[in-house]
């Protein structure tokens, strides 16, 4: 069982300013002397490849560089299946003991920074406490999202039973490795009208599927098509800070584009797709044609009806510039949120520390309730009132008032009248499909695209991921759903990547989900759809809980605050195809002991 160990003893520090002929030679295989993933590459009759004999051209060159090596612990003071974040002088090491054998790599989730340490051991692999990214313990490899980079691995030996770990000072600095990839081959006119692989979108779908191809040593055109006038970013992060810019979100600079032959086309929207010519049109009137296409056009905010369309300063959250406007136009003033999505929320919970009031409308009793249940939500609520936001729930907004032309007052429904100076709009989202209505792409009666287990739509040679799409999830017996989550969205683009290579792949990844509020965290794992009951084990009203969801005696999803791992411990149980009996649990939580080692051992095929 992987888990958080006292502080380590004080270690010896040997630094080594040397490099070896002999470890030069290491530098140009893996960090753990496997060779480069290009290895595996093989030639593939449709879309460009790098052949074998080609691979070591694509590995980067290394300099003279400065190693250490350190004496971190006694080969006793770590059990099968523990980990220890070590000290090694100039920065620090996940040292990992399993099956017998020590392996090293960074000790921070390149994501948002987790300590690894404190997440779950399993299988080869770590899962990350705070969002349930997976890293190989071997070769550092992100093996489950979300994030894009993976894990810089060191070497590790045993002497006399002291535990040397010898590392690259700048991998300790840099905590991340970004994998190799392929370039380009094909020779390419910037005016051409022909790409090989086109993606329309720029979210984690689409970044992902074209960092895969060029990590798998895809070598032809790709081109990334998307109406936004930044590069990708991280947009979960919009409604929870408010006053980040485009570039402070960014997810991979415009030179990193330009380094690994993707190329990027800002403010392109695309408006008409026809399947027969394999030509995507744009609403300037540029059309491209493709061999393999991508849609990950995400979603679109829900509007609602009322009264006062023209009035200014009322925003639906999409882009860095409308979160900044929100934030400004909250200082000091009155903000109404109306719905309580998760973004609503969010956005709420963001502006309290900046507005003079914010006042939260929904449509339904309790916030939450249909995702989390009305226990939590109840508990959440408390929360947000016990940070001035004053809710107005079973109410709807009937018109806003303005005055020269600004959002001065909200009127209910209920009659009610709410003074505001900025109003947002979360009131759900809807698939941004409009544009495939005539293009024979098939699409449900909502607008969501439908795709099988390697994201292919009916058309050859068509794929779709992210929110856009429903898709067979195997933890529910491959029942098709739709699940627009930031995680969810980056497995899509990979699967949708190596099934444009002809290397078939399937969703296996377990849904994880989380959101911030007050300096604390939801997380949530599993598709809790259609829950019966709710088994709460901690304290609700301390916001120290765990709440499993059930459907009829199965566990399907779990949800926690400050209660970390358990939300990664349970989708390591989800993720290895076993379940969790709904009589378990309440066995656990009958006996408010708070331990959760029992997850370890249960859970059945």
């Amino acid at each position: 069982m992987g888990g958080c160990l006292s502080k380590p003893k004080p270690v010896e520090v040997k630094v080594e300013l040397t490099l070896l002929e002999k470890e030069k030679e290491a530098d140009l295989m893996s960090p753990n002397g496997k060779a480069s993933p290009f290895s595996e590459c093989r030639p593939n009759g449709s879309l460009g490849h790098c052949p074998d004999e080609d691979s070591a051209a694509l590995r980067p060159s290394h300099k003279h560089r400065d190693y250490i090596e350190a004496t971190v612990c006694h080969v006793k003071d770590l059990e099968n299946g523990q980990m220890r974040e070590v000290d090694l002088g100039t920065g620090r090491a996940l040292l990992i003991k399993e099956h017998g054998e020590f392996s090293a790599m960074g000790h921070k989730c390149p994501h948002y920074g987790a300590p690894l340490v404190k997440g779950v051991l399993s299988k080869g692999h770590v899962r990350c406490p705070w969002h349930g990214a997976c890293f190989n313990i071997a070769t550092g490899d992100i093996e489950d999202f979300p994030g894009l980079d993976s894990l810089p691995t060191f070497q590790v030996r045993v002497e006399k039973d002291k535990v040397i770990i010898r590392a690259n000072k700048q991998a300790l600095q840099t905590q991340r490795r970004t994998k190799a990839m392929a370039k380009c081959s094909a020779v390419i006119n910037s005016s051409t009208s022909f790409s090989h692989v086109l993606i329309i979108g720029s979210g984690p779908a689409a970044l992902v599927c074209a960092e895969t191809l060029r990590q798998e040593g895809f070598t032809d055109r790709i081109v990334m098509c998307t109406m936004e006038k930044h590069p990708p970013y991280d947009r979960p992060k919009l409604s929870k800070c408010l006053e980040s810019t485009a570039e402070q979100l960014q997810l991979r600079s415009m030179e990193f584009f330009q380094n690994h032959d993707i190329e990027l086309l800002l403010e392109k929207e695309a408006v008409y797709i026809d399947v027969k010519t394999k030509t995507v049109t744009f609403q300037d009137g540029y059309k491209m044609e493709y061999r393999k296409l991508l849609i990950a056009t995400g979603s679109k905010p829900k509007s609602i009806n009322y009264k006062g369309k023209d009035i200014g300063n009322v925003f639906h959250l999409r882009t860095p510039e409308d979160a900044n406007s929100i934030a400004r136009l909250a200082g000091s003033k009155n903000a109404v949120i109306v719905g309580t999505s998760f973004i609503g929320m969010e956005v709420a919970a963001a502006l309290t520390d900046k507005a003079h009031s914010v006042s939260v409308i929904g449509i339904e009793a309790v916030p939450f309730r249909k995702a989390l249940g009305e226990k939590v939500g109840k508990a959440l609520m408390k929360l947000f009132e016990m940070n001035r936001v004053k809710f107005y729930m079973l109410n709807e907004v009937s018109e806003m008032r303005g005055h020269h032309g600004q959002l001065k007052e909200v009127v209910l429904k209920s009659g009610k009248v709410l003074r505001a100076d900025v109003c947002v709009i979360g009131a759900g989202s809807s698939p941004a499909t409009a544009f495939l209505k005539q293009s024979g792409v098939h699409m449900d009666s909502k607008g969501f695209i439908t795709v099988n287990k390697m994201m292919q739509t009916n058309v050859d040679g068509v794929f779709a991921g992210g929110d856009v799409v429903t898709f067979p999830l195997a933890l529910r017996g491959n029942k098709k759903v739709n699940i627009p989550h930031w995680q969810m969205a980056h497995v899509h683009g990979r699967v949708a990547a190596l099934g444009m290579m002809g290397k078939a792949s399937e969703v296996r990844t377990v849904p994880y989900f989380w959101t911030a509020m007050f300096g604390k965290s939801i997380r949530y794992a599993g598709y809790g759809d259609g829950f019966d009951d709710v088994i709460i084990q901690g304290d609700l009203d301390e916001l120290k809980f765990v709440a499993f969801y059930t459907k009829s005696e199965e566990v399907i999803a779990v949800a926690s605050m400050n209660y970390d791992p358990i939300v990664s411990r349970v989708a390591e149980v989800f993720g290895s195809g076993k379940t969790i009996k709904k009589r378990d649990v309440e066995m656990f939580t009958h006996g408010k002991t708070g331990d959760m080692s029992w997850l370890v051992d249960k859970g059945s095929q």
